[in-house]
């Protein structure tokens, strides 16, 4: 009885100013219709080469009204759709596959082991059950700087990840979120949470 609730992952809205872009549509749709009629109307009765500028200006414009036609007819009916991710949790926790996660590096000078290692920790930090997700770096290099730095990576992410998920940190890449926080927490939970990461 219990997969008889039923909860939409998502929600459908409708784009604002539709009615707008109708009426600009249907006067341009009236546009061609007078220019189609004007091009048949005043077919030319003088020489050949007259009758086949007049053929491929037709065709050319047959062909524009159609390409508008097919845009116009894809954005008639506008939506966009808000995702609902903590739904799609909870729906199919059980049944998410297994994700294997590829991180390549080749050169610590071009890449620096910083950025490599935010980049780890970022995508360990992804809201997906951690059992089923698994995290590789791919050092075709054999850096030894890259080796330390993820050695150095590892102890951290065990006061990092806890952090992110438990204040819900975004963005999740280390060097990104401290670049955004600005500003203090205002929490005192919060600063003591830092507190304790920074001993």
């Amino acid at each position: 009885m219990a997969k008889c609730s039923y909860v939409p992952l998502f929600e459908t809205k409708q784009v604002k100013g539709r009615v707008l872009f109708r009426c600009i549509a249907a006067s341009i749709f009236l546009g061609i219709c007078f220019i189609v009629m004007y091009r048949v109307m005043f077919f030319p009765v003088g020489g050949k080469a007259e009758r086949w500028i007049w053929i491929g200006q037709f065709l050319s414009e047959l062909w524009f009204c159609f390409y508008w036609f097919l845009t116009t007819v894809s954005r008639w009916n506008s939506v966009y759709r808000l995702p609902y991710i903590q739904r799609l949790s909870q729906r199919f926790e059980k049944e998410l596959p297994g994700i294997d996660i590829f991180v390549c590096t080749a050169d610590p000078l071009i890449e620096p082991p910083s950025m490599v290692v935010n980049t780890v920790l970022s995508v360990m930090a992804y809201d997906y059950p951690p059992e089923k997700l698994s995290i590789y770096l791919s050092d075709d290099g054999g850096s030894d700087l890259t080796f330390y730095a993820m050695l150095e990576a590892a102890n951290f992410s065990k006061t990092w990840l806890p952090f992110c998920k438990k204040f819900r940190v975004e963005p999740t890449s280390p060097e990104a979120y401290f670049r955004t926080a600005s500003e203090p927490l205002n929490d005192a939970d919060n600063w003591l949470s830092v507190k304790v990461i920074l001993i």
